[in-house]
């Protein structure tokens, strides 16, 4: 029994080469085997021409971090286990004690509180601008600065900042960009070239990418995953050294989902786009509704830089938020939230289910923040429109 025991760890059957099929296998490892010393001595886990250790790659992650940089327009790509950890790998490479990060004020939570956590105790200094205002970027800029984040949209509030211009400033005064790009998701515009058809400008937008695949290249709200995109190679280099002392790893049956939903992104993306701003257009004429927070929509802030971006028949995703009459105070707000039957409570977006989240945004934004009603995200999933607007509809109505 115990040579059968061996021969079963130890088999030497192996499958034919050759194997094809529409979706690819699937690789999970720790331990990868080499033939020989000198197989072992030889390989270099930064370049893909060998496997080295499983947090190195397997033939299942090299395959995503490719189709994710063909997606974003890069060269490079590394996989995280978040789109947080995507902007932490990012942080902890360019940043180092006495170096300064500029964030827009309306930045991802969570971006925020790393830096008024770990950076600031590593003794990392942070301040925040008005993403709307190139100008006060430029002003803001100073010898200690070595990294600008930029996101469009912002974080629940919407604002679409003028992209191209905060990305010049930043090139002129030579500090790297990173663009929070899940909005995005490299569909509605390139991160790294800013414009579309005869206004696109080969070099125009950040340094790096990132994105949480965890949203639209998954699309089924069960994967947490970040991406880190590049196009110089020694920038790439040097994030990767960064993310190989984090222990930065993904498992392959995670990889295998993305990899599954990808083909699907750019209808799935369209369709949440439609839906979108069909209820948008329907909540703006509501009398409850003092305005929609969409960058699609007239008179939504930085409307004319999503357009001069994405163009008249662009791209904007599956996610907008409204502002209620400031008549209703916030337990009502929360009790139109409560009344919602298919959309449902709940972080993140991008997947098939509907979800709603009130937020306290004076909290959030301080004295920057003008409106008085309470605010409300909506992302919104591959549901019926019809549908989902008989549910705002009776909800609404209870807010009376």
């Amino acid at each position: 029994m115990s040579a059968q025991v061996t021969d079963l760890i130890h088999h030497p059957y192996q499958p034919p080469a050759g194997f094809a099929a529409p979706q690819p296998g699937v690789f999970k490892a720790s331990t990868v085997l080499f033939p020989n010393v000198a197989a072992l001595r030889a390989r270099d886990w930064r370049q893909k021409t060998g496997y080295t250790y499983g947090l190195h790659g397997t033939p299942t992650t090299f395959m995503l971090e490719e189709r994710i940089a063909t997606l974003e327009g890069g060269r490079q790509c590394l996989l995280t286990p978040s789109g947080l950890a995507a902007i932490a790998n990012v942080n902890l490479s360019l940043l180092k004690t006495g170096d300064e990060v500029l964030l827009p004020a309306n930045v991802y939570g969570p971006s925020k509180a790393l830096a008024e956590g770990e950076l600031q105790n590593w003794g990392i200094g942070h301040r925040f601008y008005d993403p709307m205002d190139p100008a006060a970027l430029q002003a803001m800029i100073g010898p200690a600065t070595k990294l600008v984040w930029l996101e469009a949209p912002g974080s629940v509030t919407m604002e679409f900042p003028p992209l191209a211009h905060l990305a010049q400033v930043c090139r002129e005064r030579g500090v790297t960009t990173a663009l929070d790009n899940t909005w995005g998701a490299g569909i509605a515009f390139n991160g790294f070239d800013l414009g579309r058809g005869e206004r696109l400008v080969p070099g125009s937008g950040a340094d790096i990418v990132v994105q949480a695949l965890t949203k639209y290249p998954s699309g089924g709200g069960d994967v947490l995953m970040g991406s880190v995109v590049t196009r110089d190679e020694a920038l790439h280099v040097q994030l990767k050294l960064t993310h190989m002392r984090l222990g930065f790893g993904v498992g392959g049956n995670d990889v295998e989902a993305v990899l599954r939903a990808l083909p699907s992104i750019d209808v799935r993306y369209r369709a949440h786009d439609q839906v979108a701003r069909q209820l948008a257009a329907w909540l703006q004429v509501r009398p409850e509704v003092a305005q929609v927070l969409h960058p699609a929509f007239e008179g939504a802030p930085g409307h004319e830089h999503w357009r001069a971006l994405c163009g008249d028949d662009g791209l904007a995703a599956g996610l907008f938020s409204i502002v209620l009459h400031e008549r209703y105070q916030q337990p009502q707000v929360d009790a139109f939230c409560d009344r919602l039957r298919l959309f449902k409570l709940g972080f993140s977006w991008a997947g098939p289910v509907s979800l709603v989240v009130p937020y306290d945004i004076p909290a959030m934004r301080g004295a920057n923040w003008k409106h008085k009603g309470g605010l409300v995200r909506f992302s919104i999933g591959l549901e019926a429109a019809e549908d989902l607007r008989a549910d705002l509809e009776q909800a609404l109505g209870a807010l009376a």
